[in-house]
């Protein structure tokens, strides 16, 4: 019996079990201190009310012969599907329901979608990246290029012509940095794809945190459909983390290697997969009514207020960033030329506010640190005054 042995090559501890594991010592250790913790992008206003009225129907819906539903479909129930199509017109952006696949998450769908790939694929991520693109690749054994994302170029990487790469991770908004990708460096991305016979897989999780005309889908760029998935998440768009409740996108023409990639992923799914209960897809189609669209925005706008009072901070305090604006993601330069886990310790230490060390996240996040606009109004307010405390 043998076990998978590219595990070995994975780092030690997850990035954010070690955020855990310090802040824990530190809070046992100093049990009289109030920690803030803006570290884990993890969501902290309830459900809106629309989304637990529907998902207590179909719960109710469960308790009777006439309603009760078994398995669900693979692919999620049509009246779903069909509500998140109609979420992607009200954007402009033609996507069709049987183009859309149910999740438990992005995180899921971003990990397991090298399930239809070989392993021989060459994997672009950006870095900074998300752990798990990286991750997730380590463990199927493949080869991982990186395109920096640095100050230079706004944290929005671009490609290297002279680099091939198979298959390339896009995160727009970006967790960590909080960049946001134009609608003329996604051509670029596009039309690099294109070029390679790639294919892009297009993290779009925080796309309601978009203020401004940035693309909020890789499919409102020319060119897409023919080189590109999206996935997308509840989780920062209604709350969802606990709930878990994503989709994905694959269109219906993309095809590689004398294979359609559609079909690929509804078999993996139909293997690998059992769908999505009942009760949470009634209330993520309730997050696309009117009213739950109106609902929800309400807590965006919380989190926008949020961001703003750590941006405003760091203007106050002369400290360089990305992000805020339209992410919920906050990406700062460490002060004092500080290390990413320095300024972590000292952060939590002195001001008893706990970020995420940017170094955790590649290379190019060495010396910031990520702060999350996820925590409560009154938090976001004393933890940022308690930095400003502490370096003026």
């Amino acid at each position: 019996m043998k076990i998978n042995h590219d595990f070995d090559n994975l780092v030690e501890n997850y990035l954010f079990a070690e955020v855990a594991s310090r802040t824990t010592r530190y809070v046992e250790a100093n049990p009289d201190k109030k920690v803030i913790k803006m570290g884990i992008g993890d969501v902290t206003l309830p459900l809106a009310p629309v989304v637990v009225e529907a998902m207590k129907k179909g719960a109710d819906e469960l308790a009777n012969k006439e309603t009760f539903k078994g398995y669900p479909s693979y692919e999620g129930y049509a009246f779903l599907r069909e509500a998140i199509s109609g979420y992607y017109a009200k954007n402009g952006v033609e996507v069709a329901a049987d183009e859309i696949f149910v999740s438990d998450g992005a995180k899921s769908d971003c990990g397991n979608i090298g399930d239809i790939f070989s392993k021989d694929n060459v994997v672009l991520v950006t870095d900074p990246v998300y752990p798990v693109y990286v991750d997730s690749n380590i463990m199927a054994g493949r080869k991982i290029v990186y395109a920096p994302s640095t100050a230079e170029n706004g944290f929005c990487a671009m490609p290297d012509e002279n680099v091939h790469a198979d298959i390339i991770y896009l995160c727009s908004p970006n967790n960590p940095t909080g960049a946001v990708y134009s609608a003329e460096q996604l051509k670029i991305w596009i039309d690099y794809a294109l070029k390679n016979d790639a294919i892009i897989l297009f993290d779009s999780a925080y796309e309601a945190f978009i203020s401004d005309d940035s693309p909020r889908s890789i499919f409102a760029v020319e060119g897409a459909r023919q080189c590109a998935i999206e996935f997308c998440s509840l989780s920062k768009t209604a709350g969802f983390t606990g709930t878990r409740c994503g989709y994905t996108v694959i269109p219906k023409e993309l095809e590689r290697d004398g294979h359609n990639i559609h079909k690929l992923w509804y078999r993996r799914q139909s293997t690998k997969f059992n769908g999505v209960s009942y009760p949470v897809q009634c209330a993520a189609a309730a997050v696309f009514s009117e009213t739950g669209l109106n609902q929800i925005k309400e807590n965006i706008n919380y989190y926008r207020k949020n961001a703003k009072v750590i941006t405003d901070t760091m203007d106050e305090l002369g400290i360089y960033y990305t992000g805020g604006k339209n992410s919920p993601y906050i990406w700062i330069k460490c002060p004092n030329d500080l290390g990413s886990w320095e300024f972590f310790d000292l952060l939590l230490e002195k001001s008893n506010v706990v970020g995420t060390p940017g170094e955790g996240f590649g290379d190019c996040g060495k010396g910031y640190l990520r702060f999350t606009a996820f925590a409560s109004y009154e938090d976001t307010v004393e933890a940022m005054q308690r930095i400003k405390d502490m370096l003026k």
